[in-house]
């Protein structure tokens, strides 16, 4: 009996989900789509989470769904023009431009009823509702939108957002990952809470932001909370994140590799336990 017990273990790991081969699909927003255009980043990443995942995880294959500047809502609305196919794996991470886009949030009513893509809660259902209609047995794990400081595109600096310190047009992006933690656990799916997770907070998210001071016109490094409300002019000043300003994100939004690296981290840890 001793022998067969030890032999029936590796049995058992080997046909575990992390030896099977496995193609994961990754729907997602700029911080999916990024993981295969760190150009467009000024190149302050090397590689997004789903690379660091397969390199520890090489039995994994996946497919980037990331939409640049989409949001839940959207990508519901389109859910039959994105090309989505059947996977053994899915994970969804959005949110945060729907917050940002002031797309209202609704209630769980909307999801438990299906009440279609108007609100947020409602789109979940719907891209949820397309996932398991390509495989019912895929699993499925969902990701809570990030906090996030004030962001400055780094391409474009007239394209900047205060971050979620504040609520837009009355909604707190708190409240868009508590929504996706309540349809997780309505589903009993596997969530990765980003929003609540330790040194992922607004104080971590960059070391300063670089601003001019009012009084001496020279540029001053700000920690947070201390640059919420200065003024940047994105047609005079110079882009307030220089390299050293990055830590959990190299934008104020946007992961840096170290938060890539969290998210990642995290998510083989999930994938592990899945069977």
């Amino acid at each position: 009996m001793k022998k067969i017990i030890p032999l029936t273990l590796i049995l058992l790991l080997q046909l575990s989900f992390t030896q099977k081969e496995v193609t994961w699909v990754a729907i997602g927003d700029s911080i999916t789509y990024l993981n295969d255009h760190p150009d467009e980043t000024g190149n302050r990443i090397t590689k997004g989470y789903m690379t660091r995942v397969v390199e520890q995880l090489p039995n994994i294959h996946f497919i980037n769904k990331g939409f640049n500047g989409w949001t839940a809502v959207g990508i519901a609305t389109n859910i039959e023009k994105l090309g989505l196919q059947k996977a053994v794996l899915y994970t969804i991470f959005l949110g945060t431009n729907d917050w940002w886009g002031s797309k209202p949030l609704g209630s769980f009513y909307d999801y438990q009823n299906n009440n279609g893509a108007s609100t947020v809660y409602g789109a979940f259902r719907v891209i949820i509702n397309k996932l398991k209609s390509l495989n019912e047995n895929a699993k499925i794990v969902l990701l809570t939108p990030m906090q996030r400081v004030d962001f400055v595109y780094i391409n474009d600096f007239k394209n900047n957002a205060y971050g979620s310190y504040k609520s837009k047009n009355g909604q707190q992006l708190e409240d868009f990952a508590n929504a996706v933690i309540s349809i997780g656990n309505y589903e009993h799916f596997q969530v990765l809470d980003l929003f609540h997770k330790k040194g992922m907070d607004h104080s971590h998210l960059v070391n300063f932001k670089r601003l001019k001071d009012a009084a001496s016109g020279q540029y001053k490094d700000y920690k947070y909370p201390d640059f919420i409300d200065l003024p940047f002019n994105p047609s005079t000043d110079e882009y307030p994140y220089p390299v050293k300003a990055g830590n959990i994100t190299f934008d104020g939004l946007h992961p840096s590799d170290k938060g890539y690296a969290l998210i990642a981290e995290s998510l083989v840890k999930i994938f592990k336990k899945l069977n």
